[in-house]
C-alpha cells in the first residue's frame, strides 16, 4: 500500500467528474481524476445522438463528441487521470484506490464524488434468461462495438433512454416488436417516441412484462395491461416473439462511497431513491467532501456537467486557489446556466432539489457542516 498526496480528487470520469476537474484545475488546483473505466467519458461514449439545449450545453453534438471534448479540455487544463483504478472507500486517513495490483491512500484536501448512477433492475419470472439486458449494455454493444444485442428486441420503458435506444437499434437493423410503458402516458420526449412510431414500432403504454420464456435463452414475452391499481388485468395478456429485452426502468445514484464516508441521506423518490444531502456549494454533510451530477439525483447530462463546474469550483475555492471574486463569478455564470436547464424540468423535480437543500440546513442544525 503506497500513501500519496494530491490537492484534490475526483471520482468518476464521467461528465460531472470531467468538468469538476476542468474547473478545479483551470484555477491552478492539483487534480487527480480518478476512473475504473480505460478512458474519461462515462456513459456519454456509448450516445450517439445529438443533445438537445443551448449552444453552452453542446446542442447538436453527439454524446462520444463531447466527452471527447471534455477529455482534451481535462488534460489541457494539466487534470491527471488514472483510468482502470478503482475508489474502494473514503476514510479519515484519505481516499482508497486500487490500480492493477498496486492499493493507494490518497490523502487529499478536498475530495469529489460523481460516481454517477446505476440502471434499475426488474424482476419477474425468465428475467435471468441470456437475451434479458439492460439499455445500457445494449447501447454499449451496439454504439460502443457495433454488435446488435439481438434480432428481433422489445424495449421495456419509455423514457428518453428506451425511446432513444429503439431509434439506435432500428438504424442499425434490428427489429423493434414494441416498446413497453407501464404508465399510461410515454416518460420521454415527444420528439423520439414520434421518430419511432413514424418506423411502425408500437409503444405499448398501460402495459408490462409479466413473464419471459425460452429454452436457453429469450424467445418470447408475456405483456399484459396494467389497471390503474397497478394490479395486472385478468384476460389482457399478449404473446411477444423476441430474443432480446432491453431493461430502461430508470437510474438510481451510485452513493456507496457517500454512505461509507458517513454523509447524511434522504429518499427522494423523483432523484432516483437516497441522495446525499448537500449545500448550495455542492458540499455534503461530510466537510470537504463534494458530490456532483447523477450521485447527487438522475438528471440530464448538462446539468450534471454544470454541478460539477460548481463542485470544481468551490473546492478550488476552498483550497485557496481561487480568490473570491473570481470564484464568484464563475459561480454565477453556472448557477444561472443551471436555473435555465432546471426550467424545463417540472416542477415535481424543482419541490424534489429544493426539499435536499432544505434537508441538508436541518442536518446541520447543531453540528459542523
Amino acid at each position: 500500500m503506497k500513501t500519496i498526496e494530491r490537492e484534490i480528487v475526483v471520482i468518476g470520469a464521467g461528465p460531472a467528474g470531467l468538468c469538476a476537474a476542468i474547473e478545479a484545475a483551470r484555477a491552478g488546483a492539483q487534480v487527480m481524476l480518478v476512473d475504473e473505466n480505460s478512458r474519461p467519458g462515462g456513459q456519454l461514449f456509448k450516445q450517439i445522438h445529438k443533445f438537445f439545449g443551448s449552444a453552452e450545453h453542446m446542442a447538436g453534438t453527439r454524446g462520444y463528441e463531447i466527452a471527447g471534448s471534455l477529455a482534451r479540455q481535462a488534460a489541457d487544463a494539466g487534470v491527471e487521470f488514472w483510468p482502470d483504478t478503482v475508489a474502494y472507500g473514503i476514510f479519515k486517513e484519505g481516499v482508497g484506490l486500487v490500480r492493477g495490483e498496486q492499493g493507494y491512500i490518497v490523502k487529499a484536501g478536498k475530495t469529489i464524488v460523481a460516481a454517477g448512477g446505476s440502471e434499475d433492475p426488474v424482476a419477474f419470472p425468465g428475467s435471468t434468461l441470456p437475451g434479458v439486458m439492460t439499455a445500457g449494455a445494449a447501447q454499449t454493444l451496439v454504439n460502443v462495438h457495433r454488435v446488435l444485442p439481438g434480432r428481433r428486441i422489445v424495449i421495456l420503458g419509455s423514457g428518453n433512454v428506451g425511446l432513444i435506444l429503439a431509434y439506435q437499434l432500428l438504424q442499425a437493423g434490428a427489429d423493434v416488436a414494441a416498446v413497453i410503458e407501464r404508465a399510461e402516458r410515454i416518460g420521454g420526449y415527444g420528439v423520439h417516441a414520434a421518430k419511432i412510431r413514424r418506423a411502425g414500432v408500437p409503444i405499448l403504454t398501460g402495459s408490462t412484462v409479466v413473464a419471459a420464456e425460452g429454452t436457453e435463452s429469450l424467445e418470447r414475452l408475456h405483456v399484459a395491461s396494467v389497471a390503474a391499481d397497478g394490479s395486472v388485468v385478468p384476460g389482457s395478456e399478449q404473446t411477444i416473439e423476441a430474443d432480446t429485452l432491453c431493461l430502461a426502468v430508470g437510474m438510481s445514484p451510485l452513493t456507496e462511497l457517500l454512505w461509507q464516508a458517513g454523509a447524511d441521506f434522504d429518499y427522494i423518490a423523483e432523484l432516483g431513491g437516497f441522495v446525499p444531502l448537500h449545500d448550495s456549494r455542492m458540499e455534503s454533510t461530510v466537510p470537504g467532501l463534494y458530490v456532483a451530477g447523477d450521485v447527487t439525483g438522475v438528471e440530464e447530462a448538462p446539468i450534471a456537467m454544470e454541478e460539477g463546474r460548481l463542485a470544481g469550483i468551490y473546492a478550488a475555492e476552498a483550497c485557496g486557489r481561487l480568490e473570491s471574486a473570481a470564484a464568484e463569478n464563475l459561480r454565477a455564470h453556472a448557477i444561472e446556466r443551471i436555473s435555465q436547464l432546471e426550467s424545463g424540468t417540472g416542477e415535481s423535480r424543482k419541490r424534489a432539489r429544493h426539499k435536499q437543500l432544505n434537508d441538508m440546513q436541518r442536518s446541520c442544525c447543531g453540528k459542523e457542516c
